[in-house]
């Protein structure tokens, strides 16, 4: 019945094994990491280079080209027109080849970018579906959309710049420094004091503008969280005349990103005035430096031109390198940000555990005692029931007193603190959830649908259900109806949240989802609490087709919907109550009892 196997979801192929491995080995240095995920794809980037580097080149040999011109025009000697001549020719070919290798350039660097973006995304999208419900219920649904998408569109967007500004300056500052030594060392030495007054400058507002990106991510991360909750909370807000005071609430939480953004702003502003003004005044000085040396005869009219160019080539690659600090800041701000979900522990680990091929039903709680992360007291205390085979049981009791709780252990989402769990005899802690789970079916309070059909929405997860099995399934679960009454029948689109259907309809749905698993165990948590009494009529007739043979566990408020199970247990005070069928509990005229009359 059992064997032990690894889940095949948390399979990772080799390049996800390494984009995880490459953030744990470099979890302290942000800059090794960002190097590390284009691991594999070396080799392109390479080449990338290589044509960047061709592509560049008439930027950096029209200086000499220039030089040699203006040379060979002041000389006024036979060989003038035939060096200006050739010299021209070879710049026009070097400035058409651009089209040709700055497209290679472009695929070799863009489609490796694209490709680790993806993969970035898909490998954190993982990661959600493997961490546990309890780092879910803590973190907001905003705050981890933020982080997959800004969070890698920056780190894209550092990598763009790496390949193509940085790559840029990099090279110019090379080729600049590399012809300037060769011709004067003298000169040479002049623009190497251009490096420590940049150094200078980025060592000074280096720290403040990390500072200041990172927050300014946390309250973009947070204005992400508020905004959703506003657009979910829209229809209470309008219902209760909330308008202006929503507003207000997101104005203020707008205002403070503003403020974050504008300290950052006026830091990188005061940061590349300085660097400018500083750079324009040594570049003043170059001129008249090399133009000092001319007039000694020490080098060529031509070559001042030459050294100008090459210096104001340093200057604004310098200055580029300033500029970019807050793009680089952003960017490995944003590698942390994607390796606080990447290197979470908080995960349900169903490596190497008992694979559960066939369910029967039958569920036993032993000793079970649970307590909520930080919470002061436990949840259950000393829980003990069996649950048998095909058997309904509900679960009454007052809000708070652990009735979810009890279904969230059974479906694995929460262990237990101490206890144990057993599904038919087997442990559930050491078992392999997901294939546990696939053998069970969960009906929430408030059905969970997508924007898609009314058929993706029922079959969500089986791809191998005939037409006839769909239909049957429509038809035990009340749907006939609403689909006769719908020009595209199953194929009707559902809108965000189901916006376009009622309570019952969408609960409907949500049940015939359920009939599709064709679950061993089945969970109802509250399936009728939030409906009309002829939706709840519906939805009980549904429900009374789907329990059949399945073992049933049933969280109710409406303790009349609980009449036909098999035996109601009352939870209370962290533990079981009493328990029993519907009629001896009411003859017990305990607390069922006391619950029931205040219903009546």
């Amino acid at each position: 019945m059992m064997k032990t196997d690894v889940n095949e979801y948390e399979k990772l192929d080799p390049k996800e094994e390494e984009l995880l491995e490459n953030f744990k080995r470099n979890e302290n240095n942000t800059l090794k990491t960002l190097v590390g995920l284009y691991k594999g794809h070396y080799l392109s980037l390479f080449f990338s280079i290589v044509f960047f580097i061709i592509k560049n080149s008439p930027v950096w040999v029209l200086p000499i080209v220039t030089a040699n011109i203006i040379n060979a025009a002041t000389a006024k000697n036979g060989n003038a027109a035939h060096v200006i001549i050739i010299n021209t020719i070879i710049m026009i070919i070097l400035i058409l080849q651009n089209v040709l290798t700055n497209y290679i350039h472009t695929v070799l660097y863009a489609k490796t970018i694209r490709g680790v973006e993806r993969d970035l995304r898909s490998s954190m999208v993982r990661k959600l579906q493997q961490l546990s419900i309890a780092y879910h219920n803590e973190m907001q649904s905003g705050r981890l959309q933020s982080k997959i998408m800004r969070d890698v569109e920056q780190i894209e967007n550092l990598s763009s710049q790496i390949f193509i500004t940085i790559l840029s300056i990099v090279s110019n500052i090379v080729v600049a420094l590399g012809v300037v030594i060769f011709k004067s060392f003298t000169v040479f030495l002049f623009f190497l004091f251009t490096i420590p007054a940049a150094v200078c400058i980025m060592a000074l507002f280096k720290g403040k503008i990390k500072r200041y990106n990172t927050d300014y991510r946390k309250e973009l991360e947070e204005t992400s969280v508020r905004v959703m909750e506003m657009v979910e909370l829209i229809p209470v807000t309008r219902a209760h005349g909330l308008e202006n005071e929503e507003t207000k609430k997101i104005d203020n939480q707008l205002s403070n990103v503003a403020k974050k953004g504008l300290k950052l702003d006026l830091t990188q502003s005061y940061f590349s005035s300085i660097s400018w003004v500083t750079f324009q005044v040594f570049q003043v000085i170059c001129l008249a430096f090399t133009a000092y040396l001319a007039v000694k005869k020490y080098i060529s009219i031509g070559e001042v031109i030459m050294y100008q160019t090459y210096f104001g080539s340093i200057v604004a690659q310098v200055s580029g390198i300033i500029t970019l600090l807050p793009i680089i800041a952003k960017g490995l701000e944003s590698v942390n940000s994607v390796g606080d979900i990447l290197l979470c522990h908080d995960i349900e680990n169903n490596r190497n555990k008992n694979k559960l091929k066939n369910v029967n039903g039958e569920i036993v709680f032993k000793n079970v005692n649970f307590r909520y992360k930080n919470s002061d007291a436990p949840t259950l205390k000393n829980l003990n029931f069996t649950i048998k085979p095909g058997e309904t049981v509900a679960f009454v009791g007052a809000s708070g007193a652990g009735k979810s709780t009890i279904l969230n252990l059974v479906i694995g989402f929460f262990m237990p603190t101490s206890g144990q769990i057993l599904i038919d005899n087997h442990d559930l802690s050491k078992l392999n959830l997901p294939s546990y789970r696939s053998n069970i079916a969960v009906v929430p309070q408030n059905a969970i649908l997508f924007s898609d059909t009314i058929k993706e929405n029922i079959i969500y997860g089986t791809n191998d259900i005939s037409d006839k099995e769909l239909n049957e399934i429509v038809k035990a679960a009340n749907l006939e109806e609403l689909i006769d009454s719908l020009p595209e029948g199953l194929d009707t689109k559902i809108s965000e949240h189901g916006s376009n259907l009622s309570g019952g309809q969408r609960q409907r749905i949500s049940i015939a989802r359920a009939f599709v698993r064709n679950p061993k165990i089945l969970i109802l948590d509250e399936a009728t609490s939030a409906l009309d009494s002829f939706s709840e009529m519906k939805i009980q007739e549904s429900i009374e087709n789907l329990v059949k043979d399945r073992t049933t566990l049933v969280v109710a408020h409406r303790l009349s919907t609980i009449k036909n199970a098999d035996r109601i247990a009352v939870i209370g005070n962290g533990g079981l109550r009493e328990i029993g069928t519907y009629d001896e509990l009411m003859n017990r005229k305990g607390e069922f009892y006391n619950l029931r009359k205040l219903q009546m």
